[in-house]
């Protein structure tokens, strides 16, 4: 479970950065950083990029990812940017348009 969570109705422009689990569920513009899990769910939007332990998205995200274990990108997700991490699963029914870089 989640210890911060970013709300739908919720705009963040700015960087993020922190040692919790993070769920973004509005928009976030600029730059998230976390130790741990960073999840984008569904109906959220994200314009920057995202550093973090595991990186799942299911919303849609234009930035590149840097997940030290593993990013997933869940069916009705959409990324644009680049990706790197050592293990990454892209579900079926998932848009990406970028680069995988799994040399971590």
């Amino acid at each position: 479970m989640a210890n911060t969570v970013i709300g739908s109705s919720i705009v963040v422009d700015g960087e993020i950065s922190g040692e919790e689990p993070l769920v973004i569920l509005g928009t976030v513009k600029g730059k998230v950083v976390a130790a741990g899990h960073v999840s984008v769910e569904a109906g959220a939007t994200v314009e920057a990029d995202i550093e973090g332990q595991n990186v799942t998205v299911g919303g849609k995200l234009t930035g590149n990812v840097t997940a030290r274990e593993r990013l997933e990108l869940r069916p009705e997700s959409k990324m644009i940017g680049n990706a790197k991490a050592p293990r990454i699963v892209v579900a079926d029914g998932a848009t990406f348009k970028g680069n995988v870089d799994m040399d971590v």
